[in-house]
């Protein structure tokens, strides 16, 4: 565990944390994701882009995750097993399908740990939620996703996550923001630019 966290740009373009989340592994519906966190540093380096983590507070962990590498291994197997969760929930409800009651499960164990360690406190004369867990836990930044999630999945937004339409498995989760939830694509120079030319190609071969 001796590097930091790898620079990289990390994709925000979902909308939505919990989504955004989900698709640290690109390609999410093929048969060979591309995964993004392989590492407890990539976890930590998309945590602290995210808005989860300041500064200090990743530097704290990655000084915590040198001194206790086995803990920093559990951790990132956590986070993607509930990364794997939120994906597979949120795939099947754009699809119209019922949430995979495994995945359900392992969101409600994450959310058991994550509402032990909330706090309401004062802000700006209205209140906010807050973290009193263990700053050095190694899984911390866990907390706010599993939070954003059960909001998500709570809400009428609920209604507006959808997946990329592209038949190679991108599985690409967005908010669709479009006025009459139109929106197919991750976006369209990739996958919708693909899905246009052959709609083309077809159009052509039939003409």
């Amino acid at each position: 565990m001796e590097r930091m966290e790898q620079e990289r740009t990390w994709d925000f373009d979902a909308g939505l944390l919990p989504l955004d989340f989900a698709n640290t592994a690109e390609w999410h519906a093929s048969p060979q994701p591309d995964e993004k966190l392989n590492s407890y540093p990539d976890l930590i380096g998309w945590s602290k882009a995210a808005g989860l983590l300041t500064a200090r507070e990743a530097a704290q962990l990655l000084a915590s995750a040198n001194a206790d590498s086995a803990g920093a291994e559990q951790a990132l197997e956590s986070a993607i097993r509930l990364r794997e969760a939120i994906y597979h929930i949120f795939s099947a409800l754009a699809a119209g399908e019922p949430a995979p009651a495994e995945s359900i499960a392992i969101l409600n164990a994450n959310l058991a740990d994550a509402l032990a360690q909330s706090r309401l406190k004062s802000a700006d004369g209205g209140f906010e939620w807050t973290w009193s867990g263990d700053e050095r836990r190694l899984d911390r930044m866990l907390w706010p996703v599993v939070q954003s999630t059960a909001e998500l999945l709570t809400s009428e937004a609920l209604a507006r996550v959808g997946e990329c339409a592209d038949d190679r498995g991108c599985g690409y989760l967005f908010f669709d923001t479009s006025r009459n939830h139109s929106r197919r694509w991750c976006n369209m120079e990739s996958c919708g630019n693909r899905a246009k030319a052959l709609r083309h190609y077809s159009r052509s071969k039939k003409g």
